[in-house]
């Protein structure tokens, strides 16, 4: 299916928006001369073919790149060193921006529906002549871990398979394309088991919308697997005017937004581009985020990358992935280390006998001395009254007899 890009349904309904070359939260504008993109889906109906090979090549910069700031980011890291695992339809072999790093475990070589080709085009696609889009994380590695069958429907039983897969093949991140209603406690197990092998699992927070104009939307659910279990973390789409599209799914808890609406990405083969909107897009790049983070902090724990892609993020409702920020955070909560001081000495306490022999002395003479002042003032008036008690007169002395 092909749509020009004039003609695109709501959700990637800005014409000009895929060529979007200023920063969010500028306003789309127009492209001089649009192409034909064809639409990437999730999933295919049993009858449909599978996606082809695109014939058209985005040559101008999407908008996501400046609205993330990748060639800042990326001046500081490119994610080598890193694995992501891609959890999807799978990731077609050939494609030019992915060449020689893509390892695939199983048919996850083989991408009858698009969506992961994509996908890791977002996460990690190289820089080619005469191309404007690329990855968030050019030089990180990816293993292609189908997680649905191959018309892109998954199972929470297929999901948790695949993470489980990805985290014993040694992923740093784990990328995973599918939000489900149900499968709790099984999804919630397998992020668990990830997150013990120390592997970020980053994933959508709603389902997508579905491409064709006037298809309808997901049941909205509260929650959704395996994004709402503890570790994971949950990503919410924006688009180039920093809104959701009409009728997108929601739920509750995302922990991040990144660019989601209308972005571009490679065909499942081929060096021709297909255009894309859905929260599974906005967590491609806060993953390929994620691998720029482990390659420059590599002491960093999963879930400290986790925290430092949240806490760094552009202050809003919902953080929005901001890379460079979280590249060069300070953690805080703890002290720069700084000089140590030599520790204070605290004398010994002084021996309690000497004290108290000390206090009966000092309370001894403070009696002396009051004693010595009462004699003071009592001895005189004493010697003045002929030490009679007070109130009494002197008896008058007899005088000389008179005849």
């Amino acid at each position: 299916m092909r749509h020009a890009l004039s003609r695109a349904p709501a959700s990637a309904a800005a014409l000009a928006a895929v060529m979007l070359s200023a920063a969010w939260p500028a306003p789309a504008v127009a492209a001089s001369d649009p192409i034909a993109l064809p639409l990437v889906r999730s999933s295919l109906a049993a009858d449909e073919p599978c996606a082809a090979a695109s014939a058209q090549v985005a040559e101008v910069e999407p908008w996501p790149v400046r609205a993330l700031g990748l060639a800042r980011a990326r001046r500081l890291s490119e994610g080598s060193g890193v694995t992501v695992a891609v959890v999807d339809t799978g990731v077609g072999a050939g494609i030019p921006a992915l060449a020689g790093r893509v390892r695939h475990i199983g048919p996850a070589d083989q991408d009858c529906v698009g969506h992961g080709s994509f996908a890791a085009g977002l996460i990690a696609g190289a820089p080619l002549p005469g191309v404007g889009t690329v990855g968030v994380a050019p030089a990180a590695r990816l293993l292609a871990v189908r997680g649905t069958d191959e018309r892109g429907v998954a199972t929470p039983e297929s999901l948790a398979g695949a993470i489980r897969t990805a985290a014993d093949e040694g992923a740093g991140v784990v990328y995973v394309a599918s939000a489900l209603a149900t499968g709790a406690g099984v999804l919630t197990d397998a992020v668990a088991y990830a997150a013990r092998k120390d592997a970020l699992v980053v994933a959508p927070f709603a389902p997508d919308l579905p491409p064709e104009p006037g298809g309808a939307s997901p049941a909205a659910q509260p929650w959704y697997w395996p994004a709402a279990a503890p570790h994971a973390l949950s990503v919410m789409d924006y688009g180039p005017g920093g809104g959701r599209p009409e009728r997108a799914p929601t739920a509750v808890g995302a922990d991040l937004a990144a660019p989601g609406d209308t972005v571009v990405g490679p065909g499942p083969r081929g060096a021709g581009h297909y255009l894309g909107s859905g929260s599974s897009l906005a967590a491609a790049h806060v993953a390929g985020a994620a691998a720029l983070v482990r390659s420059r902090h590599p002491e960093l724990t999963a879930d400290q990358v986790r925290d430092r892609l949240i806490m760094s993020g552009y202050p809003d409702t919902t953080p929005r992935l901001d890379p460079y920020a979280a590249l060069t955070a300070v953690p805080t909560g703890r002290a720069a280390p700084g000089p140590s001081p030599e520790p204070a000495r605290v004398p010994d306490p002084a021996p309690a006998a000497p004290r108290q022999r000390a206090l009966v002395v000092a309370a001894a003479g403070g009696g002396l001395v009051l004693l010595v002042a009462a004699a003071a003032v009592v001895v005189p008036r004493g010697r003045a009254r002929g030490w009679r008690p007070p109130g009494r007169d002197p008896e008058p002395s007899p005088g000389p007899d008179r005849d």
